[in-house]
């Protein structure tokens, strides 16, 4: 279900599922992203593929049932509001073959929250409603938890909820060693040094580079990300790859331009 290397050892994946006809048409922008994945990798888990899928329950399900036998964890976020439109649980459910359920919990803690505004309605009763068998994430921000089933994380759509049931989450997933990375930036052109890349990269098994070009000041760069599980080996490399450039004529600014 996952990759691994004899030099980083065990590599737990995951993937992404955005969830939202909004999303694909452009009305809404995805935040949820970038902060998955740099949470992912404080915990020693790799992003390694998101989707985004529209409000169908057979593109939902089909999502689900791919991703989450391919990777260790994965995590959807959006449709799990008090809408009509808000399909993700049932999705969820029939990815799982169960059916759904109000979880106890869930609505003892919608009933505490909204005991002030208004009253639980039977439409706020619907962020209560879960997978059969599964558990919950909680959301310090507006009571609505999120949902965990197997290895699936069901988490809201709006990035700062999103972020605070990422934050009940540390420390709780298994994960291998953190990535790593340090950056290495240079005035040039990135095909100019292409080989130069390469053969730094398999001069050092335990590290990956990847090239980001720019066009700044009337100029070509490139900053270099080189990114390893093992601090030296990942020391090692950049230096190498600072010396190369230098070699090359093209002096190197670590930290990246």
């Amino acid at each position: 279900m996952s990759d691994s290397s004899p030099n980083t050892g065990r590599i737990y994946t995951a993937a992404l599922i955005v969830i939202g006809d909004e999303i694909l048409s452009g009305r809404t922008q995805d935040k949820n992203i970038a902060q998955v994945g740099t949470w992912l990798g404080l915990q020693g888990i790799r992003l390694r593929e998101v989707r985004v899928v529209p409000d169908v329950t057979e593109a939902i399900a089909e999502a689900v049932n791919t991703l989450r036998a391919r990777h260790d964890y994965l995590f959807t976020t959006g449709g799990i509001g008090p809408t009509h439109d808000d399909i993700t649980v049932d999705a969820i459910a029939v990815a799982f073959g169960v059916g759904v359920t109000v979880h106890p919990e869930a609505r003892a803690i919608l009933e505490g929250y909204y005991e002030s505004r208004g009253g639980l309605t039977e439409m706020r009763l619907r962020m209560a409603r879960v997978p059969e068998g599964a558990d919950l994430i909680p959301n310090r921000y507006t009571g609505a938890p999120g949902i965990r089933i197997g290895n699936v994380f069901i988490m809201a759509g709006v990035p700062a909820i999103t972020a605070g049931m990422l934050d009940a989450l540390s420390g709780a997933l298994e994960g291998g060693a953190p990535l790593l990375s340090e950056t290495v930036g240079c005035w040039c052109q990135e095909s100019e040094v292409a080989q130069l890349l390469a053969d730094t990269e398999q001069a050092h098994p335990g590290c990956q580079i990847g090239s980001y070009p720019f066009w700044r000041d009337g100029r070509s760069g490139a900053n270099f990300v080189i990114r390893s599980t093992d601090a030296e080996e990942l020391a090692a490399c950049s230096r190498d790859l600072a010396s190369a450039l230098e070699a090359m004529g093209k002096p190197a600014t670590p930290g990246g331009i």
